[in-house]
Order: C-alpha cells, then sequence, then structure tokens
C-alpha cells in the first residue's frame, strides 16, 4: 500500500491550496483515508479525515470553515482543499490511512504518505 501525497508549495497569506493523495495497491475505501500535519518543533496534528459512522467529514478546530476534504473512489484519490491560509498553517502535509481507532490521533492510522511542504508566506 502506498499513498503519494502532492500539491504542497509556498503561498502568500490568504490563498488558496489543494492538496491531493493518491493510494495504491490497496483494498480500503478512500472514506478510510484523512490528512495530518506537522510543523517544525510540533508534533503531528489532525487536519480532516470522514466519519467512519456516516462518511460525513470533519476537521480540526484550526482549519474548520477554511478547508474541505473530498474523496474520489474511482481515482482512489482524496483532496484537502485549503482557503484563506495562514502563516501558522506552515507544515508539512501528510496523509494517512486506515485508522483502527481514534481518527484525532495520528497513531491509530497505520499508513501514511510521504508528506507535502505547505509554506505560507507573509
Amino acid at each position: 500500500v502506498q499513498l503519494q501525497a502532492s500539491g504542497g508549495g509556498l503561498v502568500q497569506v490568504g490563498g488558496s491550496l489543494t492538496l491531493r493523495c493518491v493510494a495504491s495497491g490497496h483494498t480500503f475505501s478512500t472514506s478510510q483515508m484523512g490528512w495530518f500535519r506537522q510543523a517544525p518543533t510540533k508534533e503531528r496534528e489532525f487536519v480532516a479525515a470522514f466519519s467512519r459512522r456516516d462518511g460525513r467529514a470533519f476537521y480540526s478546530d484550526s482549519l474548520q470553515g477554511r478547508s474541505a476534504i473530498s474523496r474520489d473512489d474511482a481515482k482512489n484519490t482524496v483532496y484537502l482543499q485549503m482557503n484563506s491560509l495562514k502563516t501558522e498553517d506552515t507544515a508539512v502535509y501528510y496523509c494517512a490511512a486506515r485508522p483502527t481507532g481514534n481518527l484525532y490521533y495520528a497513531g491509530a492510522y497505520d499508513t501514511w504518505g510521504q508528506g507535502t511542504q505547505v509554506t505560507v508566506s507573509s
């Protein structure tokens, strides 16, 4: 199983980016995928995922209202659109898959992509 994240880059404050994560060599649904991020000197933190109960998307407080996670099963791809970016959104963004516990907890996911750097400049 491999997850390939892309779409990061350098953007100015207030700008937008759409990250993409493509899964290959797997049998799980894209509904079992989510996004985390990790800034320098900080722990990896939850960004967005889908509820296993009803498939609805849910988000961290920091990105609530500024981001949207979506998925395309036909393309084995999950997207994360981020708007109104702030300097504090600067981090490496990771996609993850196959959670077995609390979806907010990085340790619950057993499959990770390599990460894509998002840098927001002022």
